[in-house]
């Protein structure tokens, strides 16, 4: 008898590849037969080697991988391995819409403008956007959820927060486009949409090396026309405004200066504008946007920033918002904030976010909103958005403490059909009614407004399919008696190892961002100072940093001061100027202040050695006894 190989075939018989359907009942076997010893529940790091030290996340990304397939491609994947990347480049045109303004001499365009929708983005969007914010809230994003794992759980932009934020609509006919544009499709359209000719469509498109236009050309060609122009100049520079606007907002890509041609179609019919889902493509858009940027080698995010800024600002107030006091409920959301830059680093961000805790979160802050704009239904539709060729899923029972119900562990995530079967999909979504989830399928609301709450097995779940630290414990910011150790030697005095070294100490503070005392930071400066001027054995014999406290991770900067407050050096005072007062800490054994007697004396720390001692003050006595004998001495 021939041997039996390998694959259990003998030798001279050939090998038969599997059917289709072996596969999956070979896979579905490996899903269904648990190991025996093993309780995904109640042992979530289970497949984590037992000699591994273990921090809060997991080291090598989700235990299980059933959700998150694509991780090992993740930017959090590349920044636990030690590959950071810098803030992301963000594409914001707000500046750009004031350049093209509807006044009093273009109420016609204005007209048809508010008619469509689309009238409240004109004045909504941010001209400042946060890069260590965005870059941080990017990194937290997971594809195969559309969601945002938080420590805590996972959060999301619904369909909610694009009509309260922006008050554009979000039911309507879904934006399609049956292929994509070619070039020459896209000057016909020029020509008959814009009224150019064929030659300045050409030249345009050429420019752009694509099917698109410029934001500047369309305000050139199109920004004079007024009122008194022909109708169908007027009609011309209608459709030129909105291109532009869209482009400039809900779907600005990533070339910053242009928009594509092919959403210049749905302009044809003015009085139809209105009747498409405009929130729904937004939000679809952004999807992608927010997918692609998490991709370790791409630099710059697009899609309309101010939709997902104004999100983080009504969801996490107390961290990064500030609020306008002269907003009114009949606005936007968008313009309750003042968006400004924060001055942390991106590694500082993701630290904040990495220790976030569930209760510093708004879980549902349109409160005082609804009486203008009540809860959409659609906002419970789970199925896929859709924006031209773009489809992604949308699933708001993974966030259901968003609308004020109890987490309860979601079902999988479904992977979304290709952008060519879009009759299926416009028939799902005309039927959204059909796809909205039921009462069962949200379950209870939270016992009280706003508190977050999940049901007990969640988080164990959460931390199996997650990965909710970002920054690896080893590589966080803030000053350690290992990172003060790294510091260049002591004994080198040139000029350039001094500021080096000077340099590094402050570097290292900054990036442990504002939540560390003013004791860090005024430890830091005061040592900094020393180094640079020259008077390293001073600094050193008055700064002796407290030793780390024994864990198995590096302590936070919040918990790890960088001088001891009863070690400081502080400098000299001013001879008109009354010396510090140091203040002890009250002990536990210390009677209470009203029965100690007098306040005891001032402590005045000794200067330093480099500094001369003051000259000893002379008695008020004997100042009068030789004033007196001075006097005398005259008369005689």
């Amino acid at each position: 008898m021939p041997p039996r190989t390998r694959g259990g075939y003998t030798s001279s018989a050939p090998r038969r590849r599997p059917t289709g359907s072996e596969r999956r009942r070979r896979v579905q076997l490996r899903e269904v037969e648990p190991a025996a010893d093993r309780d995904p529940v109640e042992h979530p790091q289970h497949d984590r080697d037992e000699t591994e030290e273990v921090f809060e996340g997991a080291p090598r990304g989700p235990i299980d991988r059933c959700i998150l397939r694509s991780f090992d491609k993740h930017i959090a994947a590349k920044i636990w391995l030690g590959e950071d990347r810098a803030p992301l480049k963000l594409v914001n045109h707000g500046a750009k819409l004031q350049l093209w303004e509807l006044g009093m001499e273009r109420s016609r365009i204005y007209e048809t403008v508010h008619r469509s929708g689309l009238a409240s983005l004109t004045s909504c969007s941010h001209r400042v956007t946060s890069r260590p914010m965005l870059s941080a809230f990017c990194e937290r994003w997971q594809p195969e959820t559309t969601t945002f794992h938080m420590p805590f759980g996972e959060m999301t932009i619904t369909l909610d927060d694009v009509a309260s934020i922006l008050h554009i609509p979000v039911t309507g006919s879904m934006i399609s486009f049956p292929q994509p544009l070619r070039v020459d499709d896209a000057n016909a359209l020029l020509v008959e949409l814009l009224g150019t000719t064929d030659v300045e469509a050409s030249r345009e498109t050429e420019q752009c090396r694509s099917p698109s236009v410029r934001l500047l050309w369309m305000r050139d060609h199109f920004s004079t026309i007024t009122d008194a122009s022909s109708d169908d100049d007027i009609m011309f520079a209608t459709r030129a405004f909105l291109l532009h606007l869209v482009g400039c907002t809900l779907f600005a890509n990533k070339s910053a200066t242009s928009v594509a041609v092919v959403y210049l179609e749905l302009f044809r019919d003015l009085s139809m504008v209105g009747s498409y889902a405009w929130g729904a493509a937004c939000l679809a858009y952004l999807y992608r946007q927010l997918t692609t940027a998490t991709r370790f080698e791409v630099r710059q995010l697009g899609g309309y920033l101010t939709l997902l800024q104004a999100w983080i600002y009504e969801h996490f107030p107390e961290m990064f918002s500030s609020p306008d006091m002269s907003y009114t409920e009949s606005r936007p959301r968008a313009l309750r904030w003042r968006p400004h830059v924060i001055p942390d680093s991106l590694q500082s961000v993701r630290e904040r976010l990495d220790r976030l805790q569930i209760s510093e979160v708004c879980w549902e802050p349109y409160v005082d909103h609804r009486a203008e704009h009540p809860l959409p239904d659609i906002a419970w539709y789970s199925g896929c958005l859709k924006c031209g060729q773009v489809v992604e899923p949308y699933h708001p029972e993974r966030v259901l403490r968003q609308f004020g119900y109890i987490q309860t562990i979601p079902p999988r995530p479904f992977t979304p059909p290709r952008p060519d079967r879009s009759i299926l999909l416009e028939q799902y979504w005309e039927r959204w009614t059909d796809h909205v989830l039921t009462d069962q399928s949200r379950g209870r609301r939270c016992h009280y407004s706003g508190s977050g709450e999940s049901v007990p097995e969640y988080m164990a779940w959460y931390d199996r399919i997650s990965h909710r630290i970002v920054q690896p414990p080893q590589l966080r910011s803030g000053f350690t008696t290992d990172a003060r150790s790294s510091l260049p030697s002591h004994a080198a005095s040139t000029s350039d190892t001094r500021a080096a070294r000077a340099l590094t100490l402050l570097r290292l503070v900054i990036s442990g961002g504002r939540e560390q005392s003013v004791d860090v930071f005024w430890g830091a400066l005061n040592e900094a100072h020393g180094i640079l001027a020259g008077s390293d054995e001073t600094s050193a014999s008055h700064s002796t940093p407290s030793p780390a406290p024994a864990s198995h991770s590096t302590p936070s900067p919040a918990t790890l001061p960088f001088f001891s407050p009863a070690t400081f050096v502080y400098p000299p005072a001013a001879s008109d100027d009354p010396p510090p007062l140091i203040v002890p800490p009250p002990l536990a054994s210390v009677a209470p202040p009203a029965a100690l007697g007098p306040p005891p004396p001032l402590i005045v720390p000794p200067p330093p050695a480099s500094v001369a001692p003051p000259a000893p003050a002379l008695d008020s006595t004997a100042s009068t006894t030789v004033y007196v004998r001075a006097k005398r001495k005259k008369k005689t």
